[in-house]
């Protein structure tokens, strides 16, 4: 069995339940719980492992409204504007792209007012943002 096969195997089970107990993941991934241990120690230590999160369905938020931002930014301030949007409180993840935007932010606030706040007075302020196109999450299907 291959490196690279184990650590697919325990990344997978990672992603389907990043709650899970290291016994359930030597279970699902089938090897014992010491190589699921260094495993995910070296893949964390490695980067590859960045953190753990929760799921969230979007229309279960009664308190939050979450959208997927695309953000696009002039190609000589990409570095700095990027730098800006890391830092914003309200992006919880930020994305480089390959499609019709260079990124793309997830952003939450409190609700569609104060997400089209933070749109239109965080980031389109940022010194090198061209421009930010919102989609705001309905429901979670998968």
């Amino acid at each position: 069995m291959s490196t690279t096969a184990t650590e697919d195997r325990i990344l997978s089970v990672l992603e389907d339940d990043a709650q899970a107990s290291y016994a359930e993941i030597a279970d699902r991934a089938d090897v014992s719980k010491p190589t699921v241990r260094k495993y995910i120690q070296q893949l964390e230590e490695e980067g590859v492992i960045v953190g753990y999160s929760a799921e969230v369905d979007p229309k279960k938020l009664s308190s939050q409204s979450i959208a997927m931002v695309g953000v696009d930014v002039a190609s000589e301030l990409y570095v700095e504007a990027t730098r800006a949007l890391k830092s914003l409180d309200s992006i919880e993840a930020l994305y480089s792209s390959s499609g019709d935007h260079m990124l793309m932010a997830e952003v939450r606030a409190q609700d569609g007012d104060s997400l089209g706040d933070v749109i239109s007075e965080d980031i389109l302020s940022i010194e090198g943002v061209t421009a930010a196109h919102p989609s705001f999450l309905q429901e979670r299907l998968k």
